[in-house]
């Protein structure tokens, strides 16, 4: 019988897994941006649960919430970007794009 623990480690697995899929296979940049974000979700599941099945220690909770924090500086300077080379080259593929033009 699966603990719970053990379960919360197996859904943040399944998390990091499809997150790097996302990134490796999709070709759009919107896409790419959440298989980013799914994989600093399982990190920051870890992070917690880790925390949680540990005695009296609240540094998981506090590292979840930086991740957290990170991801969200993360999305809002890539989504930034990816809508300059929307404006600059008129796709959202990142295999058409070779260079930013200033």
């Amino acid at each position: 019988m699966l603990t719970d623990f053990q379960i919360y480690l197996g859904v943040g697995a399944f998390l990091f897994i499809l997150g790097l899929l996302c990134v490796m296979t999709r070709k759009n940049a919107v896409a790419i941006l959440m298989g980013v974000e799914l994989i600093l979700n399982s990190a920051a599941l870890n992070f917690v649960v880790f925390s949680r099945y540990t005695t009296g220690n609240l540094l998981g909770q506090g590292a979840a919430l930086f991740v957290i924090i990170l991801a969200a500086a993360e999305a809002a300077v890539a989504l930034a970007i990816f809508l300059h080379i929307y404006r600059t080259f008129a796709t959202a593929e990142v295999d058409r794009v070779d260079q930013l033009r200033g």
